[in-house]
């Protein structure tokens, strides 16, 4: 490595940020860029730590030691391209991802781990800025033809891997922009919708063509699909929300997260969406069921527009500030984090579960809930049980449900095709991505469950290798990890 010694001399630095008055008046990305020489020394902290576990945390196989002594020696044009040998869209992981290889890192053992994901993201940033990303279209084409269902990053990874492999690509998108979830689940002030764009314009010059409001098995029959293509990859996400089946939960004033975020993402782009429609949370008391990145998402997305007060409640219990004694390094480590829109305000709450709803005039105005703690059954699960006397109600106007998702839908396309499912209700796939219906792959959350980001990527890329080498009888594309 650049400077052997860099870990002992420099410490991590924090990730900079806008000040909390002036983000939350406004959906602008919440993150400040690095300044180039401190970035610069967060790389020598790489270590020269010989099996680099780094690797083993990224689904990608993210080449992570390489850029970050290219970026300690000021090489960025090499960093990008060792940086972009393994990740299709280092903007999204480097604005979204959780960075499991910042969990792995070696030097996380005993210390603060590497700024991987700052590394990465100045990386893609700063090759934008000089103008090094350019349009890759294929030398030549091979004249198979592949249908992609779902824009997200699973299905855009696998599409511009298939590109690139001759083939001709078509997205099919059943909302009215391409993006999936990096569209119309994230909200701006996480990702700039921008940035999306920027490399959507270039996989269309690269020669993949997108198909919006093209919703397969509803306006687009799996038939067409099956007959015009030589192969198709089903990519179209775990979209089914979990819901909270209690009394009252058909009130008005009750939505799924995903009710809820589309819309704010859609007058950020400029839609006029009509006020009866437009779920706001402007002057409310909103209460949000759920811990997770989506709850966070909703929580950012509530302070932005104004609400009165926010309550975000979690089943779980709140995990600990340090790893756990059965939680060791390399394992992600699973302790309490703190996100941008946490430090925005709201409450947050921990082992509660919402036992009703209740209201007036059809709209819900309170939460009863009662607090529960997780005991040990004796065969080394967790069972929970409710803590006696500790019912309590809470007033809301707005409830947002961020729970999770249970999967794919299973009317329309998946249906329609007859893929088998996992016991999970996820589409089942064999060792070369291919479901139970000849010539028909699945990836991302689609047949994963909800998952990361980056494993969203990987798993494109690999089903693209695996149609690549049905297609052709043999592959040169890479292989994640």
């Amino acid at each position: 490595m650049g400077k052997p010694t860099g870990f002992l001399e420099i410490k991590r630095a924090k990730q900079p940020y806008r000040p909390v008055q002036e983000r939350v008046r406004d959906w602008q990305q919440v993150m400040l860029p690095w300044p180039t020489e401190v970035l610069q020394k967060q790389g020598a902290r790489c270590m020269d730590c010989a099996v680099p576990f780094c690797h083993q945390g990224c689904p990608l196989g993210n080449i992570i030691p390489d850029w970050n002594d290219l970026v300690y020696r000021d090489r960025w044009r090499e960093a990008i391209d060792r940086l972009h040998a393994t990740n299709n869209f280092p903007e999204f992981t480097g604005s979204l991802c959780p960075a499991p290889c910042e969990g792995s890192c070696v030097l996380g053992i005993n210390d603060d781990p590497v700024t991987i994901k700052a590394i990465e993201l100045a990386i893609i940033n700063r090759a934008f800025d000089e103008g090094w990303i350019k349009p890759e279209p294929p030398v030549l084409r091979t004249g198979k033809t592949v249908a992609v269902v779902g824009s997200g990053p699973a299905a855009l990874a696998a599409a511009q891997q298939l590109n690139r492999a001759g083939h001709r690509v078509t997205v099919y998108e059943r909302a009215d922009r391409i993006g999936g979830l990096l569209r119309y689940g994230i909200p701006e002030f996480k990702m700039e919708k921008r940035i999306l764009d920027r490399r959507l314009d270039l996989l269309c010059e690269e020669g993949i063509a997108f198909r919006v409001n093209a919703h397969v098995g509803v306006n687009v029959p799996v038939e067409v699909l099956l007959r015009d293509f030589d192969a198709i990859l089903l990519a179209g996400g775990a979209t089914l929300p979990r819901d909270l089946k209690v009394p009252g939960r058909n009130l008005d004033g009750i939505h799924f997260a995903m009710e809820y975020l589309p819309l704010q993402n859609r007058r950020c782009a400029g839609d006029l969406i009509p006020e009866e429609r437009f779920i706001t949370a402007r002057g409310k008391r909103v209460v949000i069921i759920g811990g997770g990145d989506t709850g966070a998402d909703c929580l950012g997305t509530v302070h932005r527009q104004g609400a009165a007060s926010v309550h975000q409640w979690e089943l779980l219990p709140a995990p600990p500030k340090e790893r756990a004694p059965d939680n060791p390094w390399p394992l992600w480590p699973n302790i309490f984090r703190t996100s941008s829109a946490h430090e925005e305000g709201g409450m947050r709450d921990y082992c509660i579960s919402t036992r009703r709803f209740s209201g007036r005039g059809g709209r819900v105005e309170r939460l009863h809930a009662v607090r529960v703690e997780f005991v040990s059954d004796g065969n080394g699960r967790q069972t929970m049980r409710e803590i006696p006397g500790t019912g309590f109600e809470l007033e809301a106007d707005l409830v947002l449900l961020a729970m999770g998702f249970l999967g794919p839908e299973r009317d329309g396309m998946v249906g329609q095709l007859g893929v088998k499912l996992t016991e999970r209700g996820n589409v089942w796939r064999d060792e070369n991505w291919m479901t139970s219906v000849p010539g028909v792959f699945a990836a991302g959350d689609m047949q994963r469950g909800q998952s990361l980001i980056v494993w969203a990527i990987a798993d494109g890329r690999q089903a693209a290798r695996e149609m690549d080498r049905y297609l052709m009888g043999s592959t040169n594309l890479p292989s994640p990890g």
